[in-house]
């Protein structure tokens, strides 16, 4: 192991800014981080070992206790319930022979439940040892689990268990034509770079991960600093449920994508850029990673970019299984080798970011719009949409509609423009932006995508009249729980208060008085929160309870109160260890009865 560890730590300089991918080799090897590793580590990196240990609990692709040789997830997003999911990890814990959370008695396989894998109109989809399995079905299964059980290198497993489709349904101005790799950077250097800036400007372009900050304004307050080290950073971290579009443009788009980022390298002064990539799509890393060099040999990347003096390059970054890190500063101290806890701001990252330096972090659409804009410019893209949301939008279309997939479209179109174009009928309602977003009703489907009505990072998940609100809630709830990164109260102590609180109510145990109890958490939990996640935590609850109260109200029971958990349950350990178990050892709880 000292040897292995030794040539890693030499890999990557013995830096501690690369912790996250020393760990992920080291998960690769050993199927876990074991605890001598994390000593070692902390003397070939020159940190304390708690900052690793705090690292590898952090990030839920890490393990410190051993998982299988194939460690098996399966996404527990509510698209894939709607897909079957429940009874498929059931059939595959059956086949396997392994119970969910747990490692087979042999150490060959474990098997575990995941966030949303950016699989969303592919599903029921997983990882297997953090590569994507698509379209799960009961033959599909029965194949992977005999595979297993034969022990076969992934590498000599059927290809279409890991093929993955980029599923685009309608093109428009960005995604219709692709410019040609370096057309971009030469257009800029052309034009002029200030002048390049300003279309960027006059395209209207806003940040399209969803906040909506104005690109060039962002670009030019980096160039601004007086700091002369800046980097550029992509946030292809797409954890929000229902989102996948990056995917699909870092598979058939990414030359488009770098040199967006090079052209902002070369607007902001930037000689370093990142691409920050959710672990979960492992799959592209190293087509990425040939696409990188295949520019450096064309002169696009490295030194003297096209003889113009400009050096700028790029690295690849993976992410280990963290949402929160879709939060640029929380995704800037992951880039540093840290746990992805958000930062106080101000300070902002165009004036200290990644290593205090001033830093730009965009959305993978945004610099593949920024490439085509220097191109074509402003007045192309800002001839399209509304007056405050310029272009285009692309949209990751899930649920229940005929035609799943990508779809660009123009800002301003109405919901149900979109439900006519991906085959949508009998809806019930639409979760716009993910969780984090809002749901809206029938009733709605006139109100438009654009910042000025429903903003939205891409996720558009649609739901038919056969479907549950609360489950689809309670989804939603849990799922904010799980990814809360515990840094303040407000978030890790009330996100999982939500959680029981709505659970009772669903559960048909609650009362008027959780109802309230419910709401008045939810603004809690709004107003205090330190980053997004937490602010946004409560949408889900919020924004369904003011459009369907009546479906929180049927599962009322008529009593002024009941008991949020089961105290005479929570003795039990008390009980075991104190070899008690009669009557005065047990207590009851009795709920007053109304009429």
């Amino acid at each position: 192991m000292k040897a292995f560890l030794e040539q890693l730590a030499a890999k990557y300089q013995h830096n501690a800014t690369n912790l996250l991918a020393i760990l992920r080799a080291v998960q690769a090897r050993f199927h876990y981080i074991p605890e001598a590793a994390i000593t070692t580590l902390a003397d070939l990196l020159s940190i304390p070992r708690t900052q690793i240990l705090a690292v590898a609990e952090f990030y839920s692709f890490f393990h410190l206790t051993p998982k299988g040789q194939y460690e098996v997830f399966i996404s527990d997003s509510i698209t894939d319930h709607m897909l079957g999911k429940h009874e498929l990890m059931a059939y595959l814990s059956e086949r396997l022979q392994v119970a969910v959370g747990e490692v087979r008695a042999d150490g060959l396989v474990s098997l575990d439940n995941t966030s949303c894998t950016g699989l969303c109109d592919q599903g029921p989809a997983g990882l297997v040892n953090g590569l994507a399995l698509t379209n799960l079905d009961k033959a599909r299964i029965d194949l992977i689990a005999e595979l297993i059980n034969q022990q076969k290198p992934l590498s000599e497993w059927p290809k279409h268990l890991f093929a993955v489709n980029d599923n685009i349904q309608q093109t428009g101005l960005l995604l219709a034509s692709a410019i040609t790799p370096g057309q971009g950077l030469t257009t800029t250097f052309t034009r002029g770079i200030t002048q390049t800036l300003a279309e960027i400007d006059l395209s209207g372009l806003r940040g399209r991960g969803g906040a909506g900050f104005k690109t060039a304004l962002k670009w030019r307050f980096c160039s601004e600093e007086p700091e002369t080290e800046r980097y550029v950073v992509c946030n292809a971290d797409e954890g929000e449920p229902g989102t996948f579009k990056d995917r699909v443009l870092l598979n058939s788009y990414a030359e488009q994508v770098f040199e967006g980022m090079t052209i902002a390298a070369a607007i902001i002064g930037a000689k370093q850029g990142f691409l920050y990539l959710r672990g979960e799509y492992l799959f592209l890393y190293e087509k990425l990673l040939a696409l990188l060099e295949q520019r450096r040999q064309a002169g696009l990347l490295g030194q003297n970019i096209l003889g113009q003096g400009i050096t700028f390059d790029i690295e690849i970054c993976l992410g280990a299984g963290a949402y929160i890190c879709g939060e640029e500063s929380a995704l800037i101290e992951s880039l540093e080798g840290k746990m992805g806890i958000p930062r106080n701001r101000p300070p902002y990252p165009v004036s200290s970011g990644y290593l205090g330096k001033p830093t730009i972090v965009n959305n993978v659409e945004t610099y593949l719009a920024a490439a085509a804009i220097a191109v074509n410019g402003g007045a192309w893209f800002a001839n399209l949409g509304t007056e405050k949301s310029k272009g285009t939008k692309i949209l990751s279309i899930s649920g229940d509609c005929k035609r799943p997939g990508i779809y660009e479209v123009p800002f301003g179109i109405t919901v149900q423009a979109v439900l006519d174009l991906c085959g949508a009928d009998d809806v019930f309602g639409v979760q716009i932006g993910g969780p984090s977003g809002m749901f809206i009703s029938n009733q709605e489907l006139h109100r438009k995508l654009a910042f000025e009505d429903l903003a939205t990072g891409g996720s558009f998940i649609i739901f038919d009249n056969s479907r549950e609100l609360l489950a689809i809630v309670k989804n939603f709830t849990h799922f904010f729980a799980h990814e809360s990164c515990g840094f303040c109260t407000p978030c890790r102590v009330g996100t999982s208060l939500l959680q029981k609180q709505l659970d009772k109510i669903v559960d048909g145990h609650g009362s008027a008085g959780d109802v309230v109890a419910l709401e008045e958490l939810c603004r809690l939990i709004k107003q205090y929160s330190h980053c997004g996640l937490g602010q946004t935590a409560a949408n889900p609850i919020l924004t369904t309870l003011e459009r369907y109260p009546e479906i929180y109200q049927a599962q009322l029971k008529q009593i002024s109160y009941e008991p949020g958990f089961d105290l005479d349950a929570a003795l039990a350990t008390a009980r075991r260890l104190a070899n008690r178990d009669d009557a005065g050892a047990h207590l009851a709880q009795i709920g007053e009865e109304h009429d």
